[in-house]
């Protein structure tokens, strides 16, 4: 089970500025994955779907992460 999150902003801390209030409470529950959580529990999924898809994304991040390396080399290259 997941831990509970505990996102909160105080006005201080955006010196009185509401937009960037709702932005900062936005980017807190976007990086504790709170939305995602509440769509995950909406329905029942068997636990060998869920390691399915458990196994997907982790194989989407490789691929992404062997791109960046990939083009940062790239990049690298580039400059010689």
């Amino acid at each position: 089970m997941a831990k509970p999150a505990h996102v909160s902003v105080k006005i201080k801390e955006t010196r009185g500025n509401v937009d960037r209030l709702i932005r900062k409470f936005i980017k807190k529950t976007k990086k504790e994955k709170v939305v995602e959580q509440a769509k995950e529990r909406r329905y029942y999924k068997k636990p060998s779907v869920k390691k399915a898809d458990k196994r997907k994304k982790a194989h989407r991040a490789r691929l992404r992460e062997q791109q960046k390396r990939i083009k940062a080399q790239q990049r690298r290259d580039r400059r010689k």
